[in-house]
């Protein structure tokens, strides 16, 4: 029983080790419960409106995954518009829409101290997820880390490849696309020093000055890889400004050898169980309240499923982190 107690103390602290990560047992968690939100609208003009991605994640055995941690796993149904919001045009306004029902699923779940997990077919979903830990409380002070290869801290004015998946972390900051943010629930955009982006390594030119201009908090590859004294710092400066956050993961983060599929991989970054570490420290020492996994390939594009065992194990260090959090407050 000491060696148990002992084992939850150290591993709320702020150093989390590795050993706690992988052993910790069922029997000295917290009954943690997750609400897995799917959200497969893309928001892209040339693209399928709605992805299979979060349906395909769901169905290669979450819940039971989830089970075996002794969480307790509640799924709610995937976002879909209303009849007359059927009606309306434009892949980014019905992008907007859904955000909007994102968000209020995700509210709902915050409110009721359940640990959100969206499952989302890319990054535009940010909006959606944002909004919903952003309204969740009385003080609107949402924090974010946004784990990706890419910074998508683009505007219309500087994005070379037009994405819309390119400019969401921007869109966030109220730098453009205002109609897109307030539909999507975000009525108060985010200040830079509410942002945290670690991971990138692929940044368009135009995108740099941006970046450099408002002076958004980055972390590297490497910090999030060793999970670094300055990772530590930003974190923990990021938290001290906000009251919640929410951690939004792209799978192109990650090594390319895990993700094969993703048509935007990088070199040099993490692997899942590195980032995973990451992860559970986020959500065991810090008020992270909601988890999105974007992008994650499916179906012939992760045929040997490596893809799926890798945005597993970041759900699953999620859970990690929050029932660590959760036996310590016993």
């Amino acid at each position: 029983m000491m060696k148990a107690a002992l084992a939850i103390l150290i591993g709320v602290s702020i150093l989390w080790p590795p050993a706690l990560q992988s052993q910790a047992t069922a029997s000295t968690r917290g009954p943690v419960r997750v609400s897995i939100v799917r959200m497969p609208f893309t928001g892209e003009r040339n693209a399928p409106e709605l992805s299979p991605s979060p349906d395909a994640l769901l169905a290669g055995g979450l819940v039971a995954a989830l089970d075996e941690m002794g969480a307790r796993p509640k799924l709610a149904a995937a976002v879909r518009l209303s009849p007359a919001e059927e009606r309306q045009y434009g892949a980014w306004q019905r992008l907007a829409l859904a955000n909007g029902h994102l968000a209020q699923l995700v509210s709902a779940d915050v409110r009721s101290g359940d640990l959100s997990v969206g499952l989302l077919a890319n990054c535009s979903s940010l909006l959606g997820m944002l909004a919903g830990v952003q309204t969740a409380g009385r003080s609107g002070r949402a924090g974010l880390v946004y784990i990706d290869a890419h910074a998508d801290f683009n505007t219309p004015e500087t994005t070379l490849s037009g994405m819309l998946g390119g400019m969401d972390v921007a869109v966030a900051a109220g730098l453009c696309l205002t109609r897109l943010r307030v539909t999507s629930g975000l009525e108060t955009p985010l200040r830079p020093e509410e942002m945290l982006l670690a991971g990138v390594r692929d940044v368009d030119p135009l995108e740099k000055e941006l970046l450099d201009k408002h002076r958004v908090p980055m972390v590297s590859a490497q910090d999030l890889r060793g999970r670094s004294a300055a990772f530590r710092k930003a974190l923990a400066a990021l938290a001290a400004r906000t009251d919640r956050i929410y951690v939004h993961v792209d799978l192109d983060v990650l090594d390319p050898a895990e993700v094969p599929g993703h048509s935007l991989n990088v070199p040099g970054g993490p692997t899942s169980a590195e980032l995973g570490d990451a992860i559970a420290e986020m959500f065991a020492t810090h008020n992270a309240v909601a988890l999105g996994i974007a992008s994650t390939p499916t179906g012939d594009r992760d045929k040997d499923g490596r893809s799926q065992k890798a945005a597993y194990e970041l759900i699953r260090a999620a859970v990690r982190g929050a029932q660590a959090k959760s036996a310590g407050r016993r």
